[in-house]
């Protein structure tokens, strides 16, 4: 039997593409993810030290935790800058208010327990001692992409790391900055590697964002470098954002050994995550505008022609015979230009509802309009008004020009 070129091609081939296919599950199987613990907004207090007795064990432990609430609560008030002692509060009222117990040290004997344990208390119930609200403003969310560099090897998600460990214990809840943190399990260590970060296509990074749901991406770099195995370790961090990979802060810290590596992650992270929150306030850490996309991806117009024909309202001096949905993309430092700009479109007449659909204070944010103005006729409205208007496929991008003055009735 003679067999045809394409026939050969293939048989030459097919080992190959089964030692690709091979090499690519090797990239991503392994148990090498560390999902991030919860980070559901609660008040968190660590480092409070206990050591209680009791008649065993167990009664011993219980009233080492009864302690640390009483400890936590007096420290957490203190945290919050309330002046004075805290309002005593009993057990029971405590247990009510109390989320969970983190032991971060514990020693156990048969009538003593010595410990260091963490307290976290429930930001609704405590926030109403504390007279706080239980709603945070934050960031827009940003990708995390832990770089760990050790050995002159840089590492993401490709095995588990210290570097990524510490990110997935840390407790986000109080930041201001918005972290999505991935577990690094199945594709992360090919989409979010440490090559990634050094490639500027924002093609590609808006791709992988939208894959997290992220607006932007920050990159903490921890460069280790020990002097002998198990002796003194030095880490060199860096602030990095951005696809640019933009260095916004860097700093050192040292540990004795190797046993103080993780404690020198965890402050390090602490202090990271100080720099971010900062260029978060001066403006510096809000969303690349370059990652927006200002036009959706058009379908070709001419395999649809048919059906926009049949499906097309009835136009009448810029009115369709029926209400459409127009997106509305508007840029949103705080919560006040949010609100300005949805009364702004809602004072325009044939617009039935304007709602902000997906918020992203510090960023670009989208508004969902329901109007029976046809898109462009939206648009002549809007610049009337005093807005820079781009219209794209079904979407506007609206902004204010740098001297404009606020708009008419209410605009912002």
């Amino acid at each position: 039997m003679r067999l045809s070129k394409r026939a050969w091609i293939a048989i030459i081939l097919l080992p190959l593409l089964l030692a690709l296919g091979a090499v690519l599950y090797a990239q991503i199987e392994g148990d090498r993810g560390i999902p991030p613990i919860a980070s559901g907004g609660d008040f968190e207090v660590s480092g409070v030290s206990v050591d209680a007795s009791g008649k065993n064990a167990q009664e011993a432990r219980s009233n080492a935790w009864r302690d640390a609430q009483r400890k936590g609560w007096q420290k957490l008030w203190s945290q919050m800058n309330r002046s004075g002692t805290a309002p005593k509060l009993s057990d029971s009222a405590l247990d009510g208010i109390v989320s969970a117990i983190v032991v971060e040290n514990e020693q156990i004997g048969p009538r003593r327990y010595i410990g260091t344990l963490g307290v976290l208390f429930d930001r609704a119930r405590a926030g109403e001692l504390l007279g706080v609200s239980g709603a945070v403003l934050r960031s827009a969310p940003m990708l995390v992409v832990p770089i760990y560099i050790s050995g002159g090897a840089a590492q993401t998600f490709e095995n588990r790391t210290p570097w990524q460990a510490a990110w997935a214990r840390y407790r986000t809840s109080e930041s201001i900055v918005d972290y999505i943190r991935p577990h690094g399990s199945g594709a992360d260590s090919l989409l979010v590697n440490a090559a990634q970060s050094g490639r500027r296509s924002r093609t590609w990074w808006r791709l992988i964002l939208d894959q997290f749901g992220a607006a932007d991406v920050v990159v903490p770099v921890a460069h280790i470098e020990r002097q002998y195995p198990g002796g003194p370790i030095t880490g060199r961090f860096a602030a990095r954002f951005g696809p640019d990979s933009r260095l916004i802060g860097e700093f050192t810290l040292r540990a004795r050994s190797s046993d103080g590596l993780n404690a020198m992650l965890d402050e390090a992270i602490k202090r990271l995550d100080r720099i971010y929150a900062g260029a978060v306030r001066s403006g510096e850490l809000r969303p690349d505008s370059s990652l927006i996309i200002e036009k959706p991806v058009e379908i070709v117009e001419e395999l649809l022609d048919e059906s926009l024909a049949e499906d097309a309202p009835v136009e009448s001096g810029g009115l369709t015979a029926g209400p459409q949905i127009i997106s509305i993309q508007f840029d949103t430092p705080d919560v006040a230009a949010v609100q300005a700009a949805e009364r702004l479109v809602r004072s325009i007449p044939g617009v039935q509802s304007a709602s902000t659909a997906s918020l992203a204070l510090g960023g670009t944010s989208v508004m969902q309009v329901n109007s029976a103005l046809e898109i462009d006729a939206l648009r002549g409205a809007l610049e009337a008004r005093g807005w820079r208007v781009q219209q794209g496929a079904g979407v506007l991008r609206i902004s204010r020009p740098a001297a404009a003055a606020p708009a008419p009735g209410g605009g912002g």
